[in-house]
């Protein structure tokens, strides 16, 4: 990535927008709207009260996946605004993105049978739950501290980690898009799967930013950007072994109950499940046991 690649103060919006259109996003966020004309970002700034360094910043850490702010540019930065533009996008999530998938969703689901359908909903509620509850601890501890230095109050305790919560939620998200992706009911339409999936891909990505922003723009350091693991290529199949272990797992079996079932350690049933989710791109539970449904290991009846 070279400078001059960078947007600047001089770039035009509509430029801006035209090489990354997930940038519209980031702008709305700011409080800027539509009808950008041949505004500059900065014209555009003064234009809507947005501060012109903190904009470009989010949108370079957006746009440039490599991109890591430096300490004068972190100096220039609007913290208001950062912390309102991260609540911005809680909201956008919540209203917006989360709303539209589980609609795009329930639409693919329409010709599955009432068992498989209750599944996969069930393990998008999941999903969406588990999110959820990221946002509201970030707004009741994160962005409470980051208020407080804004204030110039420095007795608040910085207590809070929210690294680890994001790599278990790019799983799960992970985990969401495999399944789709590798594995739909046949009974779905082309149309209705590729929908889905664009707007999977799509809210993976923008959380991803999201999540790089605000780890290093409210003070932590630059952690490594969480991915699901990448499923392995075609043709590594499951073993009849990792099949049956698969099922167990779907049951609800712990590992030393699999173990007892077919006379083999612990370990070798934890080397198995490692396989398993290597081979598959999914971790969970959850995932795990819509995949086994999906590709008919196991009766919809056989898990409650």
């Amino acid at each position: 990535m070279t400078t001059s690649s960078l947007y600047t103060p001089r770039t035009k919006v509509a430029d801006l927008v035209d090489s990354n259109v997930h940038l519209l996003g980031v702008l709305s966020r700011m409080g800027i709207p539509m009808g950008f004309g041949d505004a500059t970002v900065e014209e555009t700034c003064r234009l809507h009260g947005a501060d012109i360094e903190t904009l470009l910043l989010i949108c370079n850490m957006y746009a440039f996946r490599d991109y890591v702010p430096s300490e004068e540019e972190m100096t220039r930065l609007d913290p208001g605004q950062v912390v309102s533009y991260l609540k911005n996008s809680h909201a956008y999530y919540r209203e917006d993105a989360l709303v539209t998938l589980e609609g795009a969703i329930g639409r693919m689901l329409e010709p599955c049978d009432e068992r498989r359908k209750q599944f996969i909903l069930a393990f998008f509620a999941d999903y969406r739950s588990e999110l959820e509850k990221h946002f509201a601890y970030e707004e009741a501890h994160v962005f409470p501290f980051a208020e407080a230095i804004i204030r110039g109050d420095t007795t608040m305790e910085r207590f809070f980690q929210v690294e680890a919560e994001h790599t278990d939620i790019a799983a799960k998200m992970g985990d969401l898009k495999y399944i789709i992706l590798k594995y739909p009911p046949v009974e779905c339409r082309s149309a209705d799967i590729q929908q889905v999936l664009n707007f999977l891909y799509f809210l993976d990505e923008d959380l991803l930013r999201h999540n790089t922003i605000e780890d290093r723009l409210l003070g932590k350091e630059a952690p490594s950007e969480p991915r699901a693991p990448k499923p392995s290529p075609d043709g590594d199949e499951l073993t009849a072994r990792e099949k049956e272990i698969l099922i167990c797992v779907a049951k609800g079996m712990l590992n030393k109950e699999i173990a007892d079932l077919y006379n083999i350690s612990v370990y070798t049933v934890i080397t198995h499940r490692k396989n398993i989710t290597r081979k598959t791109g999914i971790k969970s539970i959850a995932g795990l046991t819509i995949y086994a449904l999906l590709n008919n290991l196991i009766e919809v009846g056989a898990v409650e």
